[in-house]
């Protein structure tokens, strides 16, 4: 097999919940060697997080299983003098520390990039926060929601009558991992290497919306909450049909003619309130109006199918079980099966990316909590005796 682009790379997870563990998910699957560093006793909160109640009480919930194979895992208490120490000698060691305590808590405990800087010059230190390591809310706790709401995410999401809404997944904190996750796989092709990286999930949001910001910064255009139209082109938008809905983007003019052809409606094309995109953009009631009266007399399965054979783009709106079990993306063995200690089997989905025509994969499954804290002490070159010592003073 051949290498993947992180391999030999050291990572220290530090992180809890979702935007940390999400953007250490990524280093992972790209060949990462990613040790998990826990609190004693109660570990990633995530651990008691999920759908599962049994899982979560044998601190394997489910939102902790999504985020973390292929991990290792290790408990330290870091506010005992020991466990500091041990930090340090695996900072030592490591290329990458990542981090999503609030601004300010690593420094109060020495932990900090600059005195962690003097024990491994060449470390990548990624500190994750809500509002980022400086400004006037730094210091604010943040959660996926309060942060959608304040990047004006909410505010566009949904309709006039809904809006505003909050996106069905936490957005927020799986944008944060991934700015995270590409901020330091940058760093780590840089030389020299090391250095501190700052990312805010306030500003990743905001960063991912560049078309409805760019609008308003420099059209003057306030962005409006559009359901499920798209308001740079129509038709483009969800449509019901007999039995379901689907999406139809009929962006270019080529394939609204072959749209309006298709379904019955060539009369349209000689209508000057539907002769040009920005004509149809200002008509797009009507326009659609007349779209969706065709569509209502077949089943979805059967436009989207027609629809595509003649070049128009559409698909099927689908729910989450029927999105998985799509044949395409099945095909793509994005869904990796691990076995917990318990025997239970569980599922969890990778990262989306292939190299080489293969999916990025890990060997292991989420770990358990503290599952491989004496084998890493080993590895440090501690003896029985300095690891039960350890123990003994409440620092693992």
């Amino acid at each position: 097999m051949p290498a993947k682009p992180l391999e030999g790379v050291r990572v220290l997870d530090l992180t809890n919940v979702l935007a940390g563990p999400f953007c250490c998910h990524q280093l992972a699957h790209l060949g990462a060697e990613v040790l998990k560093v826990e609190a004693p006793g109660r570990g990633d909160l995530a651990r008691q997080l999920g759908q599962d109640e049994g899982l979560s009480a044998q601190n394997m919930g489910i939102s902790f299983l999504a985020p973390n194979p292929g991990k290792r895992s290790m408990t330290l208490n870091l506010k005992s003098e020991a466990g500091k120490d041990i930090l340090r000698r695996l900072v030592a060691r490591s290329d990458v520390l990542v981090e999503n305590f609030r601004p300010g808590v690593m420094d109060r405990l020495g932990l900090g990039y600059e005195a962690l800087k003097a024990e491994n010059p060449r470390l990548i230190y990624c500190a994750i926060s809500g509002f980022g390591q400086d400004g006037p809310l730094r210091d604010r706790p943040a959660y996926d929601q309060i942060i959608q709401g304040m990047a004006g995410a909410m505010a566009i999401t949904g309709d006039a009558g809904s809006a505003p809404l909050r996106a069905g997944w936490p957005v927020a904190d799986t944008v944060g991992g991934l700015t995270a996750a590409m901020a330091i796989s940058a760093a780590l092709n840089a030389r020299p290497r090391g250095g501190f990286i700052d990312v805010a999930m306030l500003d990743s949001l905001l960063a991912t919306m560049g078309w409805a910001v760019s609008n308003l910064l420099v059209g003057g255009v306030h962005p409006v909450p559009a359901g499920n139209e798209n308001l740079t082109s129509a038709p483009s938008a969800a449509y019901q049909c007999a039995d379901a809905p689907i999406n139809i983007a009929a962006n270019k003019q080529e394939q609204w003619e072959l749209l309006a052809r298709h379904l019955g409606l060539a009369e349209m094309l000689a209508d000057p309130d539907f002769a040009t995109r920005a004509d149809r953009k200002a008509n797009r009631h009507a326009l659609n109006a007349r779209i969706a009266a065709v569509l209502r007399s077949r089943d979805a399965s059967v436009w989207v199918e027609e629809l595509n054979a003649i070049g128009v783009p559409a698909g099927p709106v689908l729910s989450m079980e029927e999105a998985l079990q799509q044949p395409q993306y099945q095909q793509r063995d994005q869904v990796a099966g691990f076995t917990l200690r318990d025997g239970r089997s569980v599922e969890v989905v990778r990262t989306g990316v292939q190299i080489d025509g293969a999916p990025l994969t890990v060997e292991a499954g989420p770990p358990e909590l503290g599952a491989d804290t004496e084998t890493v002490l080993t590895e440090l070159g501690l003896s029985e005796a300095e690891i039960a010592e350890l123990h003994k003073e409440g620092a693992l």
